[in-house]
C-alpha cells in the first residue's frame, strides 16, 4: 500500500510542514510536539460524555506539571500510580481531592504521602496494602475513601503485557475465587477505612468493546453481593480506561461517544440485572485516548542504508530511548515526511533508532515516499502516550524536549536534557 498518510492521524495544529521544520530547528530533535487545543478538546469530549467529575485522566500515559494543570483546568480528576506521580500532581497545584491513587505495590511511605495529601481515592490492590493502610489511617485519624481493585477474569484481546483483567494478573483481587468479595467486606467493616466502591481495569489498547460489557456485569454482580451483605449501597464503580486508539491506517477508530454510550448502557443494564437498589456513580480513567493522538514525534534522518536483496533502513536520531513501545510489545506506528505528507509512500523500509539493539526499530514496517535523504525531517504520529513517560537514557542519550503548541505559539513544557544532566546523579 503506497497511499499517502491519512491526515486524520495528525492533530490539526501540527500539519504545517514549515512550522514543524521551524520547531525542529529551534528545539532540536527528537522532539515531542503536542497540539494543546486537541489535548484539551479530548479532555472536554470525555467530560461532555461522562461528566467531568466522572473522568480521571490516567497520568501514566503522560504527566508533567503543565499536563496536570491542563487536566485540572478541564475539570477532570487525575489517576496517579506512584508517589512520584503524586508529587508532580501536587507540585502542579492539582486538587488532591480529585486524585485517585493507584499502584499494585504501594510502599508505606507512599500510602502515608497519600493520606497526608488527603487524596480523593486510594485504590487498594492487596491485603498487605490494606494492613498498612489501616494501620496508618488509625494512627493518623484519617479515614480514607478506598476503592477495591477487582480482577474480573476477562480476556481483553490486547497484548499480554498490557492486559490486566485476567485471573493471572498481578493487579487486584480476583472475583472468581471470592477474594475480591472478602477484600471489599474487610474495607466495609473497618473503622479506619471507608468503602467508596469497586475498581476494575481490564487492559490497555482495547478495541473489542464486548470485553467491557463482560467485566462490568461481573463487577456489578459483586457490588450486589456486597450490598446485600453489608446493607449499604456500593457508591462507585470505576471501570478504568484502556480504550484503543488508531495508530495504524487499518486500526479501528472507536469514538469517545460510541465508547461512552456503550459503557453507560452496559453499566445501567448490569446494575439492573444484578439487583442493585441504586445506580452507583460510574467513573472511567482514560489516558492513551486523551494524550496519544494529540502529539507527534519529530526526528531527523541521519542515515539511509539499503541492503542489497534485503531491507532498507532509515535511521533517525532517537529510538527506543524516547519510545520503547515497539521493542516492548511490537507496537505499530505510521511514519511520514511532513514536507511530503500528501505524497504516495511506495518505499518499504524500517525506521531504525540509534541504539545498540537490533530490535531498536521505531517503525519496523514503514512506508515513505521514494527519495528519502539524510537531513529530512521525519514524523511519527500518535506518540502522545507512553512515549516520553517511558523514555530512558539508554546509551546515555539525553531525553527529548516536549513542546505544547496552542494558537500557533509553542512553549516548552519539558526542556531537553543536556549531556551535563547525564552526570547529575553521579558521585565523584
Amino acid at each position: 500500500m503506497s497511499a499517502p498518510l491519512d491526515r486524520a492521524l495528525v492533530p490539526p495544529a501540527l500539519q504545517d510542514p514549515a512550522a514543524l521544520e521551524a520547531l525542529a530547528r529551534e528545539y532540536g530533535t527528537p522532539l515531542f510536539v503536542y497540539d494543546e487545543d486537541e489535548l484539551r478538546r479530548r479532555c472536554r469530549e470525555y467530560a461532555d460524555r461522562f461528566g467531568g467529575g466522572n473522568v480521571a485522566y490516567a497520568g501514566k500515559a503522560f504527566l508533567c506539571t503543565t499536563m496536570a494543570q491542563v487536566v485540572a483546568e478541564e475539570g477532570l480528576h487525575l489517576d496517579v500510580a506512584t508517589g512520584g506521580e503524586l508529587h508532580v500532581a501536587l507540585s502542579a497545584g492539582f486538587p488532591p481531592d480529585r486524585v485517585i491513587f493507584h499502584g499494585n505495590n504501594k510502599s508505606t511511605e507512599e500510602l502515608a504521602q497519600a493520606l497526608d495529601a488527603r487524596v480523593g481515592r486510594i485504590v487498594a490492590d492487596s491485603f498487605d496494602e490494606l494492613d498498612r493502610l489501616e494501620k496508618l489511617a488509625t494512627a493518623g485519624s484519617v479515614r480514607p475513601d478506598v476503592l477495591v481493585r477487582v480482577t474480573p477474569g476477562v480476556e481483553a484481546h490486547t497484548h499480554e503485557f498490557i492486559e490486566t483483567g485476567t485471573d493471572e494478573s498481578k493487579f487486584g483481587f480476583t472475583v472468581a475465587n471470592g477474594v475480591a468479595r472478602k477484600a471489599a467486606l474487610r474495607v466495609a467493616g473497618s473503622s479506619s477505612m471507608e468503602l467508596a466502591g469497586l475498581h476494575s481495569h481490564i487492559g490497555s489498547q482495547i478495541f473489542v468493546l464486548e470485553s467491557y460489557r463482560l467485566a462490568t456485569e461481573i463487577v456489578a454482580r459483586l457490588a450486589a453481593e456486597i450490598e446485600q451483605e453489608t446493607g449499604s449501597p456500593v457508591r462507585e464503580l470505576n471501570l478504568g480506561g484502556g480504550l484503543g486508539v488508531r495508530y495504524l491506517l487499518g486500526d479501528p477508530d472507536h469514538s469517545v461517544a460510541e465508547y461512552a454510550g456503550m459503557l453507560r448502557a452496559v453499566c445501567e443494564a448490569a446494575v439492573t440485572a444484578a439487583g442493585l437498589r441504586s445506580v452507583p456513580r460510574m467513573m472511567v480513567e482514560p489516558g492513551r485516548s486523551i494524550a496519544g493522538p494529540a502529539a507527534i514525534t519529530l526526528y531527523r534522518v541521519g542515515t539511509v542504508k539499503e541492503i542489497p536483496g534485503g531491507r532498507t533502513y532509515v535511521a533517525v536520531d532517537g529510538g527506543m530511548s524516547d519510545n520503547p513501545r515497539p521493542v516492548l510489545y511490537g507496537a505499530g506506528y505510521e511514519a511520514y515526511l511532513p514536507a511530503r505528507i500528501d505524497e504516495p509512500r511506495p518505499l518499504v523500509c524500517s525506521i531504525a533508532g540509534k541504539h545498540c539493539e537490533q530490535g531498536d526499530l521505531v517503525v519496523a514496517d514503514a512506508r515513505l515516499p521514494d527519495g528519502v535523504r539524510v537531513g529530512d525531517l521525519l514524523a511519527v504520529p500518535v506518540t502522545g502516550a507512553y512515549g516520553y513517560s517511558m523514555a530512558s537514557n539508554y546509551n546515555k542519550v539525553p531525553r527529548p524536549a516536549v513542546v505544547f503548541v496552542r494558537h500557533g505559539v509553542a512553549r516548552v513544557v519539558i526542556r531537553r536534557e543536556t549531556t551535563e544532566d547525564l552526570l547529575r546523579l553521579d558521585e565523584a
